[in-house]
């Protein structure tokens, strides 16, 4: 007879994730959560399969797989998918900023909720990172080995400030249509590599770019993305633009920066990384109402609920997991996948059983620091909310955020 007590964390599992589901207004839209996690947990991967810290004696170097096994380059195809959360940024913003004009609240006030839950827990990373940096330095580390891991740990805040400026630009971008963006990069991008304009210009697109995919959530908002004939446009002609533009007009396969290369995709971003980025979006709002119907069950939305509650403590502090698993795998020597050169098939398989190490090491540090993100825990969140019998949900109970 089977043994019914392993049933009993998975009935657990299942009455909390009931729990959740019942305590998440009935209008809430799952699907702009899912991709926002999706989106999250896309660049979480993608830094751990193309990021590594090679000990070479004296210290640790930043290498990437990419730069030896250039085949691999899909691999930042799948990985690669700030475009969507820029995407669902915009959405999320413009319609929360247009919630708050209804109720009469000052822009003054709702930026500044919006920005206070974005950087508040980007203090804990700062000073954490500002104490190890000091103590290395003081104890005789490498100044190299330093800089690469500080370097690598703070690298994400360079998201949160783009980000931020667009966030903060909201009420004049509701109405920009996403051409005059891209018509922006497309320029930047033929002056410096076809008219050989300084380089420097390209740091343009760093706004230019990413406003592309943050003005077409402001058109979701206008519900002009409503349409399928809308996502399979942006899917297809994003996917022939980037394939030409990689075929034919030099720019690289890989859709994230590799080291010793002339040209980063995404530093500053370049055409074809925007391009790619408009087929990313067309298969992000084609998959809406699938994820819709997915997100019906509660345990998947438990999950998906559980990711966006946290998503900026696990998008600051994922580098960290990584780099100090690495760090403390130093003490039984040189270990593949995680301290050894990234140029085989072999590497990939030790690095692949590597990921599960690097997730629980997040985790913890998502339960040291996730109260940074919640303000201590006495903030109501807005995914779920406990419901009360005599009162239903409103349409202001059901803002993203």
């Amino acid at each position: 007879m089977p043994d019914p007590t392993p049933a009993l964390p998975r009935g657990a599992l299942r009455a909390a994730a009931a729990r959740v589901d019942a305590a998440t207004p009935g209008e809430r839209d799952r699907a702009v959560d899912a991709l926002r996690a999706f989106a999250i947990l896309g660049v979480v991967l993608g830094h751990w399969l193309v990021t590594a810290l090679v000990a070479d004696g004296t210290g640790l170097h930043a290498a990437s797989p990419l730069q030896d096994m250039p085949r691999l380059a899909p691999v930042s195809w799948a990985f690669q998918t700030l475009a969507v959360f820029f995407l669902v940024g915009g959405h999320v913003a413009t319609r929360g900023y247009a919630s708050a004009r209804a109720r009469g609240e000052s822009y003054g006030r709702w930026l500044g909720a919006r920005l206070s839950r974005l950087f508040r827990p980007v203090a804990a990373v700062l000073a954490l990172w500002t104490v190890t940096a000091a103590l290395l330095l003081l104890t005789g580390a490498d100044f190299v080995t330093v800089h690469t891991l500080v370097k690598l740990a703070l690298s994400p805040m360079w998201f949160l400030l783009v980000f931020a400026a667009l966030t903060a630009a909201t009420p004049l971008l509701t109405r920009l249509h996403p051409l005059w963006p891209l018509v922006v990069v497309l320029h930047v991008d033929l002056l410096r590599f076809g008219l050989g304009a300084p380089s420097w210009l390209g740091w343009v697109n760093l706004a230019a770019g990413w406003l592309v995919p943050y003005t077409l959530g402001a058109a979701w908002t206008r519900g002009e993305l409503d349409r399928r004939r809308a996502g399979w446009l942006l899917l297809t002609g994003g996917t022939a633009a980037t394939a030409a533009l990689v075929a034919w007009a030099g720019y690289p396969a890989s859709m994230v920066g590799v080291p010793g290369a002339s040209v980063s995709n995404l530093n500053p971003p370049t055409l074809a990384a925007v391009t790619f980025g408009l087929a990313q979006c067309g298969l992000a709002l084609l998959l809406r109402d699938r994820l819709r119907r997915a997100m019906r069950r509660p345990v998947a939305w438990a999950a998906v609920a559980l990711v966006n509650l946290s998503a900026m403590t696990i998008f600051l502090w994922h580098q960290t997991a990584l780099m100090a698993t690495t760090a403390t795998g130093l003490l039984a020597g040189r270990l593949p996948g995680l301290h050894t050169l990234p140029d085989g098939p072999d590497w990939i398989a030790a690095r692949l059983a590597w990921l599960p190490v690097f997730a629980l090491v997040l985790a913890g540090c998502w339960a040291t620091f996730r109260s940074c993100e919640r303000g201590g825990g006495r903030r109501r969140n807005r995914v779920v909310r406990t419901h009360r019998p005599q009162r239903r949900a409103t349409g202001a109970g059901a803002r993203h955020v």
